[in-house]
């Protein structure tokens, strides 16, 4: 059984310290009129939110594959493997606020969100409950390290569904933070600034990426 799927959504649950950061500001928004649509509104845009990566993930995963299947060989897949686990190591190094390297790749998202954030911020506020979904779904294009991190991985899952599976349990990994933050901004502003649960989340997807790394170097005959 391929464990990426449970990887990526472990990767989603202990990088919303960074999606706190990131996001909590819009998903905060979200909820500051309660008397209206307390719980909709929210779970409609983190639904956007999340078809937008699984949208990446199917884009990614099958122009990869694609590509794989003209080139008949799988030693690209390995490759870009390796990639991926040298991005899910500076995404360990990036939480752990050890090393910021991984800003640079954002920066490049930067580009394009340019393009983009007008149309974001002209869906806000969000008058009704069935526009919280294509705000989610723009929002996601919101310039991330750690969306990046995983999508390296879909680029590897061998089809454009594994891809969007991937992506699809990573964003239900970040959905709890993501749904409270706007409920229990106190509580999880302190979660977000506890540098043992952050540190704690840096070293476990460190050891993944490394032992991802290493699999696929003995594969290579590397080692």
């Amino acid at each position: 059984m391929n464990a990426d799927p449970l990887a990526a959504l472990t990767i989603g649950l202990l990088g919303s310290t960074h999606c706190m950061g990131m996001c909590g500001g819009i998903a905060s928004i979200l909820t500051l009129n309660k008397s209206k649509h307390p719980v909709l509104i929210p779970v409609l845009y983190n639904l956007g939110r999340i078809v937008s990566y699984m949208l990446f993930g199917a884009l990614i995963g099958g122009a990869v594959s694609s590509l794989s299947d003209i080139s008949s060989t799988n030693q690209v897949l390995s490759w870009l493997r390796l990639l991926a686990a040298t991005f899910m190591i500076l995404l360990a190094l990036y939480i752990g606020n050890w090393w910021k390297g991984l800003l640079f790749v954002e920066k490049l998202g930067g580009y394009l969100w340019v393009l983009i954030a007008p149309i974001a911020r002209s869906m806000m506020p969000i008058e009704k409950p069935i526009y919280a979904l294509p705000c989610g779904f723009v929002w996601g294009w919101l310039p991330c390290g750690l969306v990046y991190s995983i999508l390296t991985w879909s680029a590897v899952s061998g089809s454009a569904f594994n891809g969007a599976m991937l992506m699809f349990f990573f964003g239900i990994g970040t959905l709890p933070a993501m749904i409270a933050v706007g409920y229990s901004s106190t509580f999880l502003s302190k979660i977000k600034q506890s540098i043992f649960i952050r540190q704690t989340a840096a070293i476990l997807i460190l050891f993944y990426g490394i032992y991802t790394g290493y699999t696929v170097l003995k594969l290579l005959n590397v080692l």
